[in-house]
């Protein structure tokens, strides 16, 4: 596998620039940037281009369209959840632990208090050692 992560901030592993999706743009919207990036989460930005939450694929499918809802008319921010985030200064250990009690996969990266950036666990998984991998799989995927 990788290194051992040891002196690595999220920084050193995030996917840099991440766009965020208007709290108030449609589910619709979310869904065509989705789409257009090739990726299955998106970070919520505010007018004031602070972070509010994020947004998955999952989401827009589970709590907007199994629930008979409008794609074009529920925004983004209907759905934001959970404001978990790291600073690009985290190290690499911290943003796993984070990510281990929240249960969650990606994670929004925020240097002067602004979004810099994406953590995912495959972008984290490459600096574990084998058996650091599968503790930190079965944690996150563990049921609630």
């Amino acid at each position: 596998m990788g290194t051992s992560g040891v002196g690595k901030t999220v920084q050193d592993v995030m996917h840099k620039g991440a766009a965020c999706v208007g709290e108030n743009e449609s589910l619709r919207r979310a869904a065509e940037m989705m789409r257009d990036m090739s990726v299955g989460s998106l970070p919520i930005c505010g007018e004031d281009d602070r972070l509010k939450g994020i947004i998955t694929d999952r989401d827009i499918v589970v709590k907007c369209c199994a629930e008979g809802k409008n794609l074009d008319t529920t925004t983004a921010g209907e759905l934001a959840r959970g404001l978990v985030w790291v600073d690009a200064h985290t190290s690499v250990e911290e943003a796993l632990q984070k990510m281990e009690q929240h249960q969650i996969k990606r994670l929004p990266v925020i240097d002067n208090h602004r979004i810099v950036g994406m953590v995912s666990e495959s972008d984290l998984a490459k600096e574990l050692p084998d058996s650091k991998l599968a503790e930190f799989v079965h944690r996150v995927y563990a049921p609630a």
